[in-house]
């Protein structure tokens, strides 16, 4: 497997080359504006420790080794698009201005979630970050094309209940719907809430706890091998060593029912999808997170995935309790056979059969009755 390119330390430095300054946000469409926090101010990457002093180095555990024990969370990555817009070219960081616009729009998101929403968690995390994209290779932050095999792989599952349907089986939805894993970059990605993690360690393994959908991966040090190819897992055969302060972790044995996407959606890897993850500790508040993914079955290319995960104010990590209560599956199953009852009917009577629902995410359709569950009526 080959290694990542650029480090934390270039990235950091060619961005504060081009802010000799804080810059104050100016408002654009895409959301809400305020004034960025201190800690908003600057990319955060450029005040992290390592960058600040090339001699930092991580705190240790009491074996001696780089200590990534707590609680983590990807927050702070949620306004980073996981591929780069076009504009942006080979760019990999923003200019001045678009990080105070990126800036000030994490301001007035989290202001949002903390004052005024009420619905669900929505974490904005408290920094903002200058990266263009979390992909840094290829050049163009995007991730390559998938083969000819890999879009035949492309089915109704990839999206469940984030789709139209139908729904004739519980094949039909995601193992997201079905409270059985988001995958290992689906559990990393960072998406709406549940972007946390708990990391312990031992001498001899790391492990790691994802809050949402309560996977937990033991990465063992001790130099055994992989398990045997026959065996296969959702989240793969992980085994770790270290580089200097950096963990590197190679994990192998997938089964292909997975995916890279946010929340684990999107069209499946294949089995021999292969990860190459890099954890490094360059800040008391920052891990540093890269990984290259290789799957030549289903990518033309390898590409890679670089995010910052950090500590945020008072985090704690609840029991992910998904499967209690959760009728992702038989709610959407009972609407299907509902929906094939009402078709059969409005032909029986030769009336034109009526449309689907649809998605259930984005504004109620036309003519539809809203009630404001917060009036209190």
């Amino acid at each position: 497997m080959s290694k990542p390119g650029k480090s934390l330390s270039a990235i950091a430095t060619a961005i504060a080359a081009l802010l000799p300054a804080p810059v104050m946000a100016q408002g654009f469409g895409g959301g809400p504006t305020l004034e960025p926090s201190e800690l908003r101010s600057v990319p955060a990457e450029t005040t992290a420790a390592a960058v600040v002093d090339p001699a930092w180095k991580a705190p240790r555990t009491s074996w001696g080794h780089p200590s990534f024990e707590g609680v983590w969370s990807t927050d702070d990555m949620r306004s980073v698009p996981t591929s780069r817009p076009e504009q942006f070219g080979e760019r990999t960081t923003l200019t001045a201005e678009e990080f105070a616009e990126r800036a000030g729009r994490d301001e007035g998101g989290r202001d949002r979630a903390v004052n005024t929403e009420t619905f669900l968690r929505n974490e904005w995390g408290v920094r903002t970050f200058g990266y263009s994209s979390l992909i840094v290779d290829p050049p163009d932050g995007r991730i390559p094309a998938m083969t000819e095999a890999g879009r035949t792989r492309a089915g109704t599952r990839d999206r469940g209940t984030f789709g139209p349907g139908p729904f004739d089986s519980f094949e039909d939805f995601t193992l997201y719907d079905r409270c059985i894993t988001r995958g290992v970059l689906g559990s990393t990605l960072p998406v709406i809430y549940g972007n946390g993690m708990r990391i312990t360690q031992n001498p001899d393994a790391v492990v790691i706890s994802y809050e949402m959908i309560h996977d937990t991966r033991v990465i063992k040090l001790d130099g055994s091998p992989h398990l045997e190819d026959g065996i296969r897992q959702y989240m793969g055969n992980a085994r770790g060593h270290w580089e200097g302060d950096t963990l590197v972790v190679e994990t192998t044995n997938f089964t292909g029912e997975t995916s890279i996407g946010p929340n684990g959606n999107g069209t499946r890897h294949s089995a021999e999808l292969e990860l190459t993850e890099r954890f490094t500790r360059v800040d008391p508040e920052m891990i540093e997170y890269i990984t290259m993914v290789e799957d030549p079955v289903a990518y033309t290319a390898p590409f890679t995935v670089r995010l910052m995960i950090t500590k945020q104010p008072d985090y704690q990590i609840y029991e992910y309790s998904c499967h209690e209560g959760n009728g992702a599956v038989g709610h959407s199953l009972s609407g299907e056979r509902t929906y094939e009852k009402e078709v059969a009917e409005a032909v029986a009577k030769g009336l034109p059969a009526p449309s689907r629902t649809g998605n259930i995410f984005g504004p109620p359709q036309e003519g539809a009755e809203v009630i404001d569950i917060n009036a209190g009526e």
